[in-house]
């Protein structure tokens, strides 16, 4: 009952909080309400799994709580209909990339680039993207072959913003699972954008993704990145999808391109110090495993 009780009593203070303060529902407080929520969250599970009997469960509090909660999310799902609106009609890049800068800013104290966890950004893509979940229908990994987990997108931000893309480039993501890399630097950059999946159900959903925002510029292949054509590809990117031989086979195919034009390679992970040690590559910056890493070809092989 303590626990239940001091849950109760931090759940009240929140919703106070909440409650006295009306414009946490206008739009430009979108990133404040995502972290008001993700508070919210942290403390109603316990609520509600307690015994609904207990004398420590406040049943009007619960209900404030849900009703709090429904206006807070109606008000980001407004903000998310009002991008995608805008990408649809070719001009979503101003308020997403608006986003992400409040975000970085935000995130000078609290929220680093650096490290592989998911943040406030990541919930704001998810409901701008609303990428369909795969399920059950995504098949069995090969050994060499990493579990899927989507890039932070703090990171994506980062890489846009490091690389500097243009209508010149086509970035090629190499496991690009959902395909949120691809389709945001479709969004916010002049370059095209290139999935390769293996798994057929990420496929369609970021295809479906890309369909619905009218992305003529992003494509998503749905192959073994050993056996695509990397030939167009000015940019690649590797959240270490593979390791072992496999990833020994797409770096040599990549230093193939490399020995007939100037690539950049881009890494996050733990693949980062194999592809540091490619002599046929170059970073200005000492490589890590927990910040995009950007490589470039050295020239002709």
């Amino acid at each position: 009952m303590g626990r239940a009780l001091m849950t109760t009593n931090a759940l009240a203070t929140l919703i106070a909080e909440i409650e006295a303060d009306p414009s946490l529902e206008e739009p430009g407080r979108l990133l404040q309400r995502i972290d008001v929520l993700d508070r919210l969250e942290a403390d109603l599970p316990d609520v509600r799994s307690a015994d609904p009997h207990a004398a420590s469960i406040d049943l009007a509090l619960c209900e404030r709580a849900r009703d709090v909660r429904a206006r807070l999310e109606g008000a980001n799902r407004a903000v998310y209909r009002s991008i995608r609106c805008g990408i649809r009609c070719g001009s979503g890049a101003t308020p997403l990339v608006g986003w992400a800068e409040k975000h970085r800013a935000a995130g000078d104290v609290t929220t680093p680039v650096h490290g592989e966890h998911y943040d406030s950004l990541d919930v704001l893509v998810g409901g701008v993207l609303r990428l369909s979940p795969p399920g059950p229908a995504v098949g069995e990994l090969d050994q060499e072959m990493v579990p899927y987990q989507p890039t932070p997108a703090r990171h994506i931000f980062d890489l846009m913003d490091r690389v500097g893309l243009t209508e010149h480039d086509v970035l090629v993501d190499l496991g690009s699972g959902l395909g949120h890399v691809p389709l945001l630097v479709s969004i916010c950059t002049d370059a095209e954008a290139v999935g390769v999946e293996l798994q057929p159900a990420y496929v369609e959903s970021a295809r479906r993704c890309a369909r619905t925002l009218n992305l003529s510029r992003a494509a998503f292949l749905q192959q073994d990145a050993r056996e695509t054509d990397l030939s167009a590809g000015t940019v690649f990117y590797l959240f270490t999808p593979f390791i072992g031989g496999m990833l020994r086979s797409v770096l040599d195919s990549l230093h193939v391109q490399a020995a007939s034009r100037a690539i950049r390679v881009c890494t996050l992970g733990p693949c980062t110090p194999m592809v540091a040690e490619e002599p046929w590559l170059k970073t200005e910056d000492a490589p890590v495993t927990d910040r995009i890493a950007i490589f470039g070809s050295r020239g002709r092989a």
